[in-house]
């Protein structure tokens, strides 16, 4: 008997060029091509009178063939004429036929045909439309059910698309279905046969515009079980590392206090709010599991301070990854700066330390004489022993690969405390779909004496104006950025490259420093140019998005970015943070090339009306979908069968209420939901 598990080579007459075709659809099995829901319907439910004819219509019409012909031109042409009972006619036009085509059309004989009304010189048309010459026998097209109209890759038509589907459908409805969602919503939904059945083949009094609005029930019905089944996943991961047991830290004062009073600072309620709830999961014996987030210097590196300082006063370890070097170096710089009066030492790892060097540092941390431990990507190595790591800190942890955030936890005797940290804001739907199993914690405020950036936009062809802006400011003791969003010529994109700016700056601004970084610059170089930088020495950078995050220069007041209508929102927010760390009033200017489309023009807008992160991230999910803004594709929210986390964020809190109610189903009623709407290699992604 056949089953909805069954690859879709099982179907008779599908072979594998096809299978590998169907693949890129991403349809494997027959429960894939049920998933495989159409975009768009045709109503072939009844015929329409040419009488009632509108052109643009799509309608069904059952008429006689009066003549055809072949129209000799540039293009040959087929022309079929058709007239009705009351001497209605149409015309029937064909730029592409064969001859079985032209002599299956035969005066006098009765056609249905389908397709849109066009108006021509001699009145009412048809092009190219679907067709069946009833009266030698062929099958109507006149369907009991309103007719589904698949997304197709190439090679694939529609017909064979809907024999597969409907033969899949045929499975679906002999199959013993674990419908455990039906039962917890206590049948106040449809069934998932009965949704997928509709959806498929709605009949011809369904709502429409429903359905194209994805506000149908069947498809609500879908999309909440659908949305509630990936936080179920993630639930049944932190329920299973909440299990696990771990350090529990007693929660001390003495090095809290004395770090409180060296700071030349107050912390703001939202960070002691957010070292308060750390502080809880440190106390616990349950592995803490929590996401830091906060707006672009709302003062995140300090929180992370306060926590691995209880990890010091406990005898514990406590380190520090970052995605880049000079994410990793500016963390150094901190942490060292935060921790020096306090007498606690750091060691740092990263891949161009010398042999010397790291082995020195490996030494470090494997006597535990290393409380703290700063590092990047060469963290993971295996040469790397921690004597009595409890807590592991991670910046901007979309930009690792769960593996490596696994092989980091696995280096600690016991599974150790992490707090995940992001400085870009996460919209509040994403928070609840991609990061369900992680606890959170909101910096939403900025520090006292923080001036809000500033934003202009401005025609690249007015860069000259930006040189007396920039003597300007240079003048007056402060440094500037100016980013490319290339490092290479290209024509396809028109951008500068940061070469060619480079050599325009230094040409207008002879009596200024400037000096350029992007990625094909070494370590060693990039990590020398950020200090001399960080120190004054140098009035201009000229930079690539390698300094988006985490570059802390309080003394840089002006942010230029060449091609600023080439990023998405939260990188271009990010940039605009690189300016505005002191007291000094900073500007952004965002320099675009004319003419904007309208998503780009949006774009700018937003950022010049707004510093408010969190609506700016909001805004990036709206235009840019969960993908872009997930990074490291670690979750498969951004390709979710049915649901869609912007269009559907009002279904998630009923989604997250089903979800918990899930966790009281029985294993194999989980795994079934789970399998269901979950690809294989996306059920594990938050294990680390």
């Amino acid at each position: 008997m056949p089953s909805l598990s069954d690859p879709i080579i099982s179907i008779k007459g599908l072979g594998k060029k096809t299978s590998d075709r169907l693949n890129q659809l991403g349809i494997h099995s027959l429960e894939h091509l049920v998933f495989h829901l159409p975009r768009r319907y045709q109503d072939k439910t009844s015929i329409t009178p040419l009488s009632r004819a509108n052109v643009n219509d799509e309608i069904l019409i059952e008429l006689t063939i009066d003549r055809i012909e072949v129209v000799p031109s540039r293009q040959r042409q087929l022309l079929c004429y058709l007239s009705d009972n009351q001497n209605h006619r149409i015309l029937l036009r064909f730029f592409h036929f064969t001859q079985y085509q032209k002599q299956a059309l035969i005066r006098g004989e009765t056609i249905q045909c389908f397709g849109e009304i066009k108006i021509g010189r001699q009145g009412l048309e048809m092009h190219h439309p679907e067709y069946r010459v009833i009266s030698q026998n062929q099958k109507p097209l006149l369907e009991s059910t309103l007719s589904p109209i698949y997304p197709l890759c190439s090679g694939i038509s529609q017909n064979k698309m809907k024999q597969w589907v409907n033969y899949s459908l045929e499975v679906l409805q002999i199959s013993q279905l674990d419908d455990y969602f039906e039962k917890i919503t206590q049948q106040s939904m449809p069934s998932l046969k009965s949704s997928l059945m509709l959806l498929h083949h709605p009949e011809k009094n369904e709502d429409l515009s429903k359905i194209e609005s994805f506000k149908h029930i069947s498809q609500q019905r879908l999309i909440i079980e659908e949305l509630a089944t990936h936080q179920l996943n993630l639930l049944k991961t932190k329920k299973a590392r909440k299990s696990k047991k771990t350090n529990a830290f007693k929660i001390q004062d003495s090095l809290s206090n004395k770090l409180l009073g060296s700071l030349d600072f107050d912390l703001t309620n939202s960070q002691s709010r957010c070292i308060k709830e750390i502080n809880e999961d440190l106390s616990s014996s349950e592995p803490m599991l929590r996401l830091l987030q906060g707006d672009v210097g709302s003062g995140k590196t300090i929180v992370a301070v306060f926590a691995l300082i209880q990890a010091v006063e406990n005898n514990y370890q406590a380190v520090i990854m970052a995605p880049t070097e000079i994410l990793a170096r500016q963390h150094l710089q901190n942490f060292t700066d935060y921790l020096k009066p306090l007498n606690i030492q750091i060691a740092y790892l990263s891949g161009s330390q010398n042999p010397q060097e790291r082995r020195g540092h490996l030494d470090f941390i494997e006597s535990g004489e290393a409380k703290v431990v700063v590092g990047t990507h060469a963290l993971f190595q295996e040469s790397v022993n921690f004597e009595n790591l409890s807590l592991v800190i991670i910046d901007e942890q979309h930009k690792f690969g769960v593996h490596q955030r696994l092989s980091l936890s696995k280096k600690a005797n016991k599974t150790p405390h992490q707090l995940v940290m992001t400085a870009t804001p996460i919209p509040r739907s994403l928070t609840m779909s991609a990061y369900a199993d992680l606890d959170t914690s909101v910096i939403d405020e900025l520090p006292l004496g923080r001036q809000a950036v500033e934003t202009v936009a401005l025609s690249n062809s007015r860069r000259d104006e930006l040189i007396e802006k920039i003597k300007k400011i240079s003048d007056e003791g402060r440094q500037i950025y100016w980013v490319c969003t290339l490092i290479e010529e290209s024509e396809v994109l028109r951008a500068e490259s940061a070469e060619k700016t480079f050599n325009y700056l230094t040409d207008n601004l002879k009596d200024l420093t400037v000096v350029m970084i992007h990625g094909k610059r070494t370590k060693s170089e990039k990590e020398m140019i950020m200090r001399d930088f960080e120190k004054g020495k140098i009035n201009l950078l000229v930079a690539t998005t390698v300094i988006e995050v985490g570059v802390n220069v309080p003394n840089a007041s002006l942010m230029i970015v060449e091609n600023s209508e080439r990023l998405g929102l939260a990188q271009l927010h990010q940039l605009r943070g690189r300016v505005g760390r002191g007291s000094e009033k900073s500007i952004c200017v965002l320099m675009y090339q004319s003419p904007l489309s309208a998503n780009a023009k949006e774009r700018l807008d937003i950022l010049r009306q707004s510093n408010d992160g969190f609506m700016i991230a909001q805004k990036d999910l709206e235009l840019r979908g969960p993908g872009e803004i997930l990074g490291t594709q670690q979750t498969g929210i951004a390709s979710m069968k049915i649901a869609n986390i912007v269009r559907d964020a009002y279904l998630l809190k009923e989604a997250g209420y089903y979800s918990s109610k899930m966790l009281e189903a029985s294993e194999d009623s989980q795994n079934a939901m789970i399998r269901r709407w979950i690809d294989d290699e996306k059920t594990h992604y938050f294990d680390a």
